[in-house]
């Protein structure tokens, strides 16, 4: 049986956000590669990388990459499971985009020999560390479409990043659909959710070791500050700790993530763990019940992977838990 593109998925979602009938019909164009625009030169932090032809075996290993993708057509032949979803490590708002299941390869320290027998055309790796060693013993098998200069630790934009890949794959009219159907999504929940304009945030993860905020630049911060949040001067003024894209807030800083709305989440612990906490209960946010605690994994997956599929999904999911709080507040 015939799929529907991926672009045409996307409209049909944006159609359920706005609560109307949408054209949502099935362009051919998304499936087939234009191939145009070849030889192309795609910039990152090293240089640049350039393809002299459209590829046709790609590997996808940067966080979401594989969904970006797939988003535009094009089906990797391995990928990573970046967010351990199994199968063919899509999550459930893609599921049913491949023809064929990909190799699974891994994502922090991805094994360089399976990716060499897959003997891709292209590797993408536009959301990563940023690590020269990675970069460059990828890109001994094959072009590599790495992260941008000052993208360093993931911290590159879901657009950047469909940009990057639609220039790397040959299908940048197929991400201008794509993309005007993810900023209808935004600006349709922005129109419906006028109170969230200007409204303090922190975007937050608990793990067994502690929490961690997320800075400016990371995709949970800019799902919120394209609806209208603005991310808490408390946050945006700290310095990033190891990871390049937290900071890290201790038991007797927690006051750290107080503002008009926290949006938090469990990382491979249980949600109670959050909301149990002596010290996240005292805070003013939680009393006055701005806290949105993301107990749903598939929720929390998709608010965090944010590729196009996700960050419609999140749209869907995520804004009336945060309307919920808002409105909590009496504003």
């Amino acid at each position: 049986m015939r799929r529907l593109p991926l672009l045409a998925v996307l409209a049909l979602v944006l159609g359920l956000l706005a609560g109307c009938g949408s054209s949502g019909s099935d362009d051919s164009s998304a499936g087939a590669a234009s191939g145009t625009g070849f030889p192309v030169t795609v910039p990152n932090k090293f240089g640049g990388t350039t393809l002299e032809e459209a590829p046709e075996r790609v590997v996808a290993l940067g966080w979401g990459d594989a969904e970006t993708a797939l988003a535009l057509g094009v089906q990797p032949v391995g990928a990573s499971d970046w967010l351990a979803f199994g199968g063919d490590g899509l999550g459930p708002w893609a599921e049913g985009a491949y023809d064929e299941k990909p190799t699974i390869i891994g994502t922090q320290e991805p094994d360089y020999e399976k990716v060499a027998a897959l003997r891709p055309d292209v590797i993408l790796d536009t959301k990563s560390s940023g690590d020269q060693d990675r970069y460059e013993r990828l890109s001994s098998i094959a072009p590599t479409i790495a992260v941008p200069k000052g993208a360093d630790n993931y911290l590159i934009s879901p657009k950047q990043q469909l940009s990057l890949v639609a220039r790397a794959l040959g299908r940048t009219d197929q991400a201008a659909k794509v993309q005007t159907t993810i900023d209808d999504a935004f600006a349709t929940a922005r129109k419906a959710h006028p109170e969230f304009a200007g409204k303090s945030t922190v975007a937050a993860a608990y793990t067994s070791e502690g929490w961690g905020a997320y800075v400016d630049g990371s995709e949970r911060v800019g799902f919120l500050e394209r609806l209208g949040f603005e991310l808490s001067p408390a946050i945006k003024n700290a310095k990033a700790g190891d990871s390049g894209f937290t900071v890290r807030v201790s038991a007797e800083n927690l006051d750290q993530l107080d503002a008009d709305v926290l949006v938090s989440f469990p990382i491979y612990v249980d949600p109670s763990q959050i909301s149990d906490q002596a010290a996240y209960q005292a805070l003013p946010v939680v009393k006055r019940g701005g806290a949105v605690l993301i107990a749903d994994k598939t929720t929390q997956s998709a608010y965090s992977l944010a590729s196009p599929q996700a960050q419609l999904y999140a749209v869907k999911s995520v804004v009336p838990l945060l309307a919920k709080a808002v409105a909590a507040q009496g504003s």
